[in-house]
């Protein structure tokens, strides 16, 4: 990647950390207090807890503090934040930590259960985290989705590998039945108890 960005060499995790990115450029200065699909949070609770998540891979795989905060309990305080260089800080060091992991491997630490898993699908849970709560913010804040069904596609690969066991402590609500016509984005979306034609209204 470009712009002084580092790349993790995982293609799943790196568009991820795109679609984040992305989202987050576009929120207006205003509009941190909006709803989101995550339901009692606002855009900045889920900023909060995508940036509390990625440090959280970037700590399992190796060893350094994860966040300083809750990203469990986001406090939605924006006062004083420079919301790109927080994603960036954060984005920055998961990516430095999945550079640095060996592809052959059977297994490396997560922070979410299994607490072990592949290289592969390590990276694509922790891509997850970050896909999923770009689209939470775009949406929130009137963007198009940044979803792709390109990336939507491994996405949902690893969200059945590991979305049921998080789902009773609050991670992903229960799953939608899918409907005709979904695409590969609204599909994963559901998996992941997500209306895709969600409004704030």
């Amino acid at each position: 990647m470009s712009d002084g960005v580092i790349s993790s060499g995982w293609d799943v995790l790196d568009a991820s950390h795109e679609a984040l990115r992305e989202a987050v450029r576009a929120v207006p200065a205003g509009a941190w207090h909006l709803p989101t699909p995550c339901e009692g949070w606002t855009v900045a609770q889920v900023f909060q807890h995508a940036v509390g998540g990625q440090i959280g891979y970037a700590a399992a795989l190796t060893g350094e503090p994860g966040p300083d905060f809750d990203p469990f309990d986001p406090s939605g305080d924006m006062e004083g934040v420079d919301p790109a260089a927080f994603l960036e800080d954060a984005l920055a060091r998961t990516a430095k930590a999945w550079a640095g992991v060996d592809r052959d491997v059977a297994e490396v630490p997560v922070p979410v259960p299994p607490h072990k898993m592949s290289p592969w699908s390590g990276s694509a849970a922790c891509g997850l985290d970050a896909a999923v709560h770009a689209w939470d913010i775009a949406v929130a804040t009137g963007r198009p989705s940044p979803l792709t069904p390109e990336l939507a596609r491994p996405l949902l690969k690893i969200a059945r590998e590991i979305v049921e066991p998080l789902r009773p402590r609050g991670a992903y609500t229960a799953a939608l039945t899918t409907e005709q016509g979904d695409d590969d984005v609204a599909v994963l979306l559901r998996h992941l108890g997500r209306d895709p034609h969600w409004g704030a209204s």
